[in-house]
């Protein structure tokens, strides 16, 4: 199969790039490397630097002719998006509108979409939430990500492109950066191995940290692999199912590395919600996939990772 995958230089989409690279899949990875990282490319897939709001995206489409497009290109910091809703709606719209262009252009069978179970939905009340609940996204991110899918279910019913939309829990693995949701992993391990305290954010009245659903990112790859022939027309949540403080989590990264720095406690930032947890009842009922790596396992390699780096 002929897969192109859109921010293919980044931390999640390069492990995805690895895993279809391993199945043998004819891979090409696009990325403009603004948070993405050229070393981070499987050296047997085909690369081009381009911005997927290029107009020259036509000419990549028409020489690489592939079956699926998996698009992982994003904007992914929800403050800068509260700082600049501009610029991500400019990439996280713009862009996604410009591939499904090419898309429908070139016959393209199905694009995967990654979207963003930690943020769409909210201050859910359904907790775990599930597929079903409404979304209601709080940042101009989450907004744009929930558009996103809308833009999606157009181009199905308008020209018969075929999607799996995976929204995902919060990322984190070796090769991540401190950007996202999930990026605190990656800030926490890095403040630790420098000696400097971390910064922690909460609520007032949460003061153990925000809850978030944290998932290793090469279980996320598999569910990429699953859904390249699977989930035509549907969404699924991507995660554990367990929710920890952020608290929890910087006392669990300390521990692992035998570190004792007390962090300084600051309010909430704009976008920011309490809790978030994923149901993922259906992707396991319908793709068979469960997370395999638990989250101290998954520290453990992500804190190996980096002392290398």
């Amino acid at each position: 199969m002929r897969i192109l995958v859109t921010g293919g230089a980044g931390f999640i989409g390069s492990h995805v790039v690895d895993r279809y690279v391993d199945l043998r899949h004819e891979v090409l990875v696009i990325d403009n490397l603004s948070t993405g990282c050229r070393r981070n490319v499987n050296p047997l897939a085909d690369f081009e630097k381009i911005d997927i709001r290029s107009d020259h995206l036509n000419k990549i489409f028409r020489e690489f002719q592939p079956d699926v497009v998996n698009h992982h290109a994003a904007q992914i910091s929800v403050p800068i998006s509260v700082k600049d809703p501009l610029l991500d709606a400019d990439i996280n719209v713009k862009g996604l509108i410009n591939v499904l262009e090419n898309c429908v252009a070139h016959k393209i069978r199905k694009v995967i979409f990654v979207s963003s179970g930690g943020a769409v939905y909210g201050e859910a009340e359904e907790y775990p939430t599930t597929e079903n609940y409404p979304p209601s996204p709080m940042s101009p991110y989450a907004i744009n990500k929930l558009l996103g899918e809308k833009y999606l279910d157009f181009y199905h019913h308008q020209y018969g492109l075929q999607y799996t939309i995976l929204r995902y829990a919060n990322v984190y693995g070796p090769r991540q950066i401190p950007h996202g949701e999930a990026g605190v992993v990656s800030i926490f391990i890095n403040n630790n191995l420098a000696e400097k305290p971390s910064d922690l954010y909460v609520f007032k009245e949460n003061p153990e940290g925000m809850k978030r659903d944290y998932i290793y990112v090469e279980d996320i790859a598999q569910v990429n692999e699953l859904v390249l022939n699977r989930g035509e027309h549907s969404i699924f949540n991507v995660g554990t199912g367990i929710p920890t403080a952020t608290g929890d989590l910087l006392k669990e990264i300390s521990k692992q590395m035998e570190v004792s720095l007390k962090p300084i406690m600051g309010d909430a930032r704009p976008g920011d919600i309490k809790r978030s947890c994923l149901n993922i009842d259906k992707v396991i009922k319908e793709l068979g996939w469960n997370p395999r790596t638990d989250l101290k396992d998954g520290i453990s390699s992500t804190i190996s990772y980096l002392k290398k780096q």
